[in-house]
């Protein structure tokens, strides 16, 4: 079936997208900053008791950064790199996380002579380094959780930590001069399965109990981190939907009177207001008994596309021909044979494509631009272009 923009973007949207993709070479993305204006706003009426901190390797863009910033939000921050540019925006240090837990201890005292408070953690060797580098500091430990098999994009297997040691890690904490603030998850991005939520808030209010019990520490905060859902191929619930079973979850477990509540989105704020415009290079078949095209494009996994690996991440494609469609393989253009996009999901894209033509890449605004190689095999970083 062919791609309905309609079913992606307001019609007055893509028109206005269009329109300025049309005067410019691809590839490149271009991004509607209204629609991330409207995506924070539904956010905060979903959630509307929590403090939201933008995941800025979702797309670092100044542009991205200033919205954001003006509308209240705080900031993820995972790198030294990210720190600089979002404090070259004017963002103050009480608005920022470091949200990493992989980090070098010179990084960390960096963040504290910023005046970064507030440090995640998942292992004893990192908690030494913060309370060594940022004495005092506010700490959260990320626990291990499941949803790996629903989320497009799992991130379950090289963060976190079990309950057991994330309970040892606060109770340490509290010994090395820290302060046990709270507790943090991720249950995979582009999660579909709401469920998932409810598993990782029982074992989050088990550690709460537990540690004031036990050990008289009484944490003040859940970072639930990001999971909500863009609008690609696969289609997932509404957002509305999303915050009202995870609110339902919350207060089955922590009644009426919720400890701070923390959202780390990236995705769901920005994919949706990208679109990718990329060129077709060649269409070519492998045998003259071939019964599928290959669709060479002039971008690829090495040049913003890297969410297809393993076909994971499902991006609706628009083009403006018509006709009988054909099931293709979509590869890109560079000398690495595993620049491949789609060859086992089948893409179906009309029988007259041909060279020169334009492919729309829909909700690429999300981890894009920011996973661009900087010159492979030549190629130069994926331009954006904000409007």
């Amino acid at each position: 079936m062919p791609i309905k923009v309609e079913d992606y973007y307001a019609p007055a949207t893509f028109q206005k997208m269009k329109a300025f993709a049309d005067q410019h070479e691809t590839p490149f993305v271009v991004i509607d900053t209204a629609t991330i204006d409207k995506a924070y706003d539904d956010l905060r009426a979903g959630f509307d008791f929590a403090k939201v901190y933008y995941a800025v390797k979702a797309n670092p863009a100044v542009e991205i950064i200033e919205l954001l910033k003006d509308k209240g939000s705080n900031f993820d921050i995972a790198s030294i790199y990210e720190l600089e540019r979002v404090m070259g925006c004017g963002v103050g240090p009480e608005r920022i996380s470091y949200g990493n837990t992989i980090k070098k201890a010179k990084d960390i005292r960096l963040f504290f002579e910023k005046g970064v408070r507030m440090f995640a953690t998942d292992s004893e060797a990192d908690l030494r380094n913060i309370a060594k580098a940022a004495p005092g500091s506010k700490i959260y430990v990320r626990i291990l959780t499941e949803g790996s098999t629903t989320a497009d994009w799992p991130l379950s297997r090289k963060f976190g930590c079990q309950t057991d040691m994330a309970m040892d890690l606060l109770i340490l904490a509290r010994q090395l001069g820290l302060v046990p603030y709270g507790v943090s998850f991720h249950v995979g991005s582009q999660q579909r399965d709401i469920s998932v939520w409810d598993a990782a808030i029982a074992k989050v209010k088990v550690i709460f109990e537990r540690l004031k019990e036990e050990d008289g520490i009484e944490l003040k905060m859940i970072n639930m981190g990001g999971g909500f859902p863009a609008n690609y191929i696969t289609r997932t619930n509404s957002l509305e939907t999303y915050a009202e079973e995870i609110i339902r979850f919350l207060k089955d477990d922590f009644g009426d009177d919720l400890p701070e509540i923390i959202l780390e989105p990236g995705r769901s704020l920005i994919s949706n207001a990208g679109i990718l415009v990329s060129e077709v290079v060649l269409v070519a078949r492998k045998s003259r008994t071939a019964v599928e095209r290959w669709v060479y494009t002039d971008v690829g996994l090495f040049s913003g596309l890297i969410e297809t690996m393993g076909e994971a991440i499902k991006f609706p494609i628009y083009t403006e021909k018509k006709g009988e469609m054909e099931e293709v393989v979509i590869a890109g253009p560079t000398c690495d044979s595993a620049d491949i996009m789609y060859e086992n999901y089948k893409y179906g894209l009309p029988l007259n494509l041909a060279s020169g033509d334009r492919l729309y890449w829909l909700s690429t605004g999300a981890y894009t631009t920011s996973y661009s190689a900087v010159e492979f095999n030549g190629f130069p970083p994926l331009k954006a272009y904000y409007l």
